[in-house]
């Protein structure tokens, strides 16, 4: 494997394979011990260290285990939320008549545009997202929004122009 300079400011110079040989076993049982499931402890793993390969950036020797543990964190808190998303919609799914169940193909390209739309939301800031949900899935009025989040009717106008373009831009610029 290459040499990758490591962190900002070091002089240091780390290999991805000794990195990945000195810390792949910690971070697969770290992960285990997090996850409770030794597979998606080792597919974030393995998402751990494709992350670091794409960015071309490793850390220092000193802050390996930080480092691949920052890493991994932001993988594993996706992974919960897509877990929770899909538990949610296939719960939701119980709820319906037979014949109105989508296919099961249908189930996954409907999963994956959700798990989308959530990381588009999740992209924005708290009080936008908020209020554009607040508008969206719970019908309530600009003026109802405004005093549930103690701020103006112009800042929910803002809030959820922004979620809008967010959600344009990722409808038709991709």
């Amino acid at each position: 494997m290459g040499r990758f300079v490591s962190g900002v400011g070091s002089n240091e110079t780390q290999d991805l394979g000794t990195l990945f040989r000195e810390h792949q076993p910690w971070l697969r049982g770290w992960l285990s011990k997090k996850t409770g499931c030794p597979q998606s402890a080792a597919d974030l793993a393995q998402d751990t260290y494709l992350r670091l390969l794409v960015s071309g950036h490793l850390p220092s020797p000193a802050q390996s285990r930080c480092h691949l543990t920052q890493i991994a964190k932001g993988l594993m808190i996706d992974l919960f939320r897509r877990k929770r998303l899909e538990q949610a919609y296939l719960n939701s799914l119980s709820d319906l008549p037979e014949p109105e169940v989508p296919s099961a193909e249908m189930q996954v390209l409907l999963i994956e545009r959700l798990i989308e739309i959530d990381a588009l939301l999740h992209k924005l800031p708290h009080k936008a997202r908020t209020a554009f949900l607040l508008n969206r899935l719970e019908g309530l009025s600009y003026p109802e929004i405004a005093k549930r989040l103690s701020v103006s009717v112009s800042s929910i106008e803002k809030y959820i122009a922004l979620a809008l373009i967010s959600c344009y831009r990722a409808t038709y610029e991709n």
